[in-house]
Parts: structure tokens; sequence; C-alpha cells
């Protein structure tokens, strides 16, 4: 596996940039605003960006999705630790399903299911500790903690499942 390189633009984002097997250089900038730029470095130059390509969230999706982003999201939304009883989770919010469009607290997640929602994970933002108030999107993923059986519930409940 590459080693990434990850250095912080003031004012413009956070790259990240890694050798490819093959000898180019590839690099993603992420501005603030939550575009996202390829960059093709110079053969030889990694300070030296050849072409680049900006893209909107749509056209990031997209792409992540040709380079086999489905895979790792589907991988995440059933990857569970489970410490000593304490269950964490993620859950991605479908776009049809009947957490889209709301909020933690019109849902009762915690009241109905014991369990809580500890993140909401949406594109390259994260909202961490959300309170009651915080909208739910399609696409967005949740971060749940709880016990085995709150946890399956609120996840029945978040997708309707």
């Amino acid at each position: 596996m590459a080693d990434v390189t990850r250095t912080k633009l003031p004012g413009v984002g956070v790259r990240h940039d890694f050798d490819c097997r093959t000898g180019g250089r590839v690099g993603v900038l992420t501005h603030h605003n939550g575009d996202r730029e390829l960059l093709f470095y110079e053969a030889g130059d990694p300070d030296s960006v050849r072409d680049s390509v900006r893209l909107g969230e749509g056209e990031s999706l997209i792409l992540a999705e040709l380079l086999g982003a489905t895979a790792v999201t589907d991988n995440l939304g059933a990857l569970q630790q489970e410490v000593e009883g304490l269950v964490f989770d993620w859950v991605m919010v479908a776009e049809d399903g009947p957490a889209a469009g709301t909020t933690i607290g019109a849902l009762s997640v915690g009241q109905r299911t014991g369990a809580s929602v500890v993140a909401v994970l949406r594109g390259a933002q994260t909202f961490p500790g959300p309170g009651a108030d915080q909208r739910i999107e399609a696409g967005d993923t949740l971060v749940l903690v709880g016990s085995r059986e709150s946890v399956d519930t609120a996840e029945e409940l978040l997708t309707g499942a």
C-alpha cells in the first residue's frame, strides 16, 4: 500500500498525495467548500502539478463509486466493534428510508431504542455528538453506540428494515 502524505493548506483545504507503483504521483485536494480536485504531478517533480480536475460533490461520489468505494461503504456499514457489551455500528441513510429528511429528535432514536447517535458523517464533514435538532440527510452515515439489541433496534428504525 502506498504512503499517503497529508498537507494542510491554510485558506484552501487539505491535500493528500501518494506515489503510484508505476512511478506517477497523484493527489486529492479537498477544498474547504467540499469540492475535490484531482492532481496529477510532473514526473520527477513532486511539487509541480501537470494537470488537475476539479469535482463537485456529485462528481466526487461518481468517481468514488467507479473506483470501488461501494465495497468500502458496504464493509463500513457492517463493521462493528464490541467492547464488553458496548457495540458501535455505522448505518447508511437511504434516500427513501424513514430517517432521510428528518432530525434525530423527531425520530426519538435514544428514547425508542436505547442506542445513541454519537456522530453523523456527511461527505467530508463529521458532526460529532449531534443534538436532537441535527438534520439527517440521504447518504449520511450515522454512528450508533449501545447494546447489541439497542443498536439493532435503532438500525431497524433508521432503515425501515
